[in-house]
């Protein structure tokens, strides 16, 4: 039996030009992980990440933390869907830069109806595979990990795929599988234990690595 460890992505530039880069934190949250790993005497069999930068950097980091070579299967099905994509799709209006709690608390209300309406088949963001291709794609990768190995596998993704593929193991609806991408913090672990058959869900948005008081401060969601 083997163990998939997926790692949201960390910490972003969430409000900037750029969102698809990593923060210094989210960067340090990164190299902190890998040296959990290593601490805990966690080594992969093989390691999964999307195409995108926050998600090869975040992989990076935790390469870095643990002293390994960054070498990784590229999957583009792990990639996140287009937040602006969604948003847009439901208020064609531009959005003011999310600066202020209620400008945030906006923005994350805008896209949590556009998930739900994308999910539905209600709208069509531009760009965007359809949520049934979404799910396929995100499954495929599963699949893949399921199929090709026996041991532990590390899989660096975002916050949409990883709640879709715990919405997948578990049979949960398209509203809870938004709420649980919501809430997946910021180089979060989530664990699925594999046979060749199936997976299991073992732990779910965990944050061992930063469970220290001087972490306390590192814990982020953006």
């Amino acid at each position: 039996m083997g163990t998939l460890y997926l790692v949201r992505h960390g910490q972003a530039s969430f409000g900037a030009d750029n969102y698809d880069q990593l923060s210094a934190r989210g960067l340090q949250q990164s190299v902190r992980l890998g040296e959990y790993f290593t601490h805990k005497n966690i080594q992969f069999e093989a390691a999964l990440t999307g195409t995108l930068q926050r998600q090869i950097q975040t992989f990076a980091g935790i390469c870095q933390g643990a002293g390994l070579e960054p070498q990784a299967l590229s999957f583009a099905g792990l990639n996140e869907y287009d937040s602006a994509a969604v948003i847009a799709a439901i208020h064609p209006h531009e959005l003011e830069k999310p600066d202020t709690p209620a400008l945030y608390r906006h923005h994350f209300r805008l896209l949590r109806d556009g998930l739900t309406q994308w999910m539905n088949g209600v709208v069509s963001p531009r760009g965007m595979p359809t949520y049934r291709q979404f799910v396929a794609d995100i499954v495929g990768a599963l699949d893949h990990v399921r199929k090709s190995f026996e041991g532990n596998v590390l899989l660096v993704s975002s916050g949409g795929p990883i709640a879709t593929a715990v919405g997948q193991v578990l049979g949960t609806t398209p509203e809870t599988t938004i709420e649980m991408n919501l809430r997946i913090r910021n180089s979060a672990v989530t664990e699925f234990v594999f046979n060749p058959k199936r997976y299991s869900l073992l732990t779910f948005n965990t944050l061992p690595h930063l469970d220290a008081a001087q972490y306390a401060d590192w814990v982020t969601y953006a």
